[in-house]
C-alpha cells in the first residue's frame, strides 16, 4: 500500500474514542505512529493508510484487544492470527467463513453473525438484540476484518453489493463507500452485508508462509485503497451521476469536453485501470442498486433511466454485473425473500 493512499482523519478520531484516554496518551500514541494531533481537530484532514494501520497495531497491542475496545468481551490480541488459522483449513469459502464468523461470535458479546445463501445471493447478518445500535465505526470495523480475511482467503476481492446497518447515518461516509460499498443503507432493521452467492464456493488454498506474510502486513492489506477523487475516473463518474443515461457522451466528445484527444483518455483511464465502458457500467451498476431498494420504482422505468432499450437488457446486464438477476436482488433488500 502506498503513502498516497490516505484515510480520514474521523477514522483516527474513532479508533481513540474508546482506545485512549484524552490528553497526553493520545498525543504520544500518534507521534509515536507518525500522525500530528493537530490533525484531529482539522475538519478535511487525512493521513496516510499505513500511519492509521500502525495506530491499530498500537492501540491492538497497549489494551490486548484488536476491536479498539468496542466490545465489552475484547478481540484479545492474537485474535485475527487464530481466524485466519481456523478458516485456511477449510475447503472452501463458505467454510471458512463459517468457521470464521463462529469463532467471532464467540469472542464479542455484542456481534454474534450469521451466513445465510439465498439462491443467488449470500448475506452476513448479525443478530443483534433489542439493544441500541453500535456506532458506525464499531459496524464497519467488524466488516473490514471479515471481508479483509475472506478476500485473502479467496485470494481475490469479494465485491460487495450493499450494506445494511442498524445505526444513523455518521457525518462522514466517503471512506467507508470507498472501503466497502457505494451502496450503504442506515437505520435499517438489519445489519447485513450482501454479495453474489457464487464466492462462496472460491476453494481456500493458503500456506503457513502465506498467513505469515499475511499477518506480517495486517491491518494495512485490508484496508482497501482510497481512491482519489480528483483523479480522472472519479471525476468522470462524477460526472455521469449528474445526467441522465441518454445523454452521456461518447468516447470521443467526452474526451473533446475534457481537453484531450481520445486517445490520451484511453491512455489515461488505462493507468488508473479503468476503461470508459467499465466507468459507464459501474455507475449503471450504482444507480441500479439504489433504485432496486425503492419499490414503487418498476424494472421498466430502472432500465429507461440507466439507457437500455427495455427491462430485458437491464436483466442480462444486471446479472452480469452482480451474479443475481434484479428481481431477487430486490425481494432480499427488501426482507421479502423466504
Amino acid at each position: 500500500m502506498s503513502e498516497k493512499d490516505t484515510i480520514a482523519i474521523q477514522l483516527v478520531r474513532e479508533a481513540l474514542l474508546q482506545s485512549c484516554a484524552p490528553g497526553a496518551p493520545t498525543e504520544e500514541a500518534l507521534h509515536k505512529v507518525g500522525i500530528d494531533p493537530a490533525l484531529l481537530d482539522a475538519v478535511d484532514a487525512r493521513v496516510p493508510a499505513t500511519s492509521y494501520a500502525r495506530l491499530w497495531r498500537l492501540l491492538a497491542r497497549r489494551g490486548d484487544d484488536e476491536f479498539f475496545g468496542m466490545d465489552p468481551r475484547q478481540l484479545k490480541s492474537g485474535s485475527l492470527e487464530f481466524l485466519c488459522r481456523c478458516a485456511m483449513v477449510q475447503p472452501n469459502l463458505v467454510a471458512g467463513l463459517t468457521s470464521g464468523l463462529a469463532f467471532l461470535s464467540l469472542m464479542l458479546e455484542h456481534l454474534p453473525a450469521q451466513l445465510v445463501r439465498q439462491q443467488s445471493l449470500a448475506e452476513i447478518v448479525l443478530l443483534e438484540d433489542d439493544q441500541e445500535p453500535r456506532r458506525a465505526f464499531t459496524y464497519f470495523t467488524y466488516w473490514m476484518i471479515v471481508h479483509g480475511v475472506a478476500c485473502w482467503l479467496a485470494g481475490r476481492r469479494i465485491p460487495i453489493l450493499a450494506i445494511e446497518l442498524r445505526c444513523p447515518a455518521p457525518d462522514f461516509c466517503d471512506d467507508y463507500q470507498v472501503m466497502f460499498s457505494e451502496n450503504l443503507r442506515f437505520d435499517r432493521p438489519r445489519t447485513r452485508m450482501i454479495f453474489a452467492a457464487d464466492c462462496l464456493d472460491l476453494p481456500i488454498k493458503r500456506s503457513p508462509e502465506e498467513l505469515k506474510r499475511f499477518l506480517a502486513h495486517a491491518p494495512a492489506n485490508i484496508l482497501v485503497k482510497y481512491r482519489d477523487p480528483e483523479s480522472l475516473a472519479s471525476r468522470i463518474k462524477h460526472d455521469l451521476r449528474q445526467l441522465p443515461a441518454e445523454q452521456w457522451p461518447e468516447t470521443e466528445a467526452l474526451a473533446q469536453q475534457l481537453c484531450m484527444s481520445a486517445s490520451t483518455l484511453r491512455r489515461r483511464l488505462a493507468e488508473e485501470g479503468q476503461t470508459w465502458q467499465g466507468l459507464k457500467d459501474s455507475v449503471r451498476k450504482e444507480l441500479a442498486i439504489v433504485w432496486l431498494a425503492e419499490p414503487a420504482i418498476s424494472f421498466a422505468e430502472i432500465a429507461a433511466r440507466l439507457g437500455f432499450a427495455d427491462a430485458s437488457s437491464f436483466y442480462k446486464a444486471f446479472r452480469k454485473w452482480s451474479g443475481t438477476n434484479p428481481g431477487h436482488y430486490r425481494s432480499l433488500i427488501l426482507n421479502e425473500a423466504s
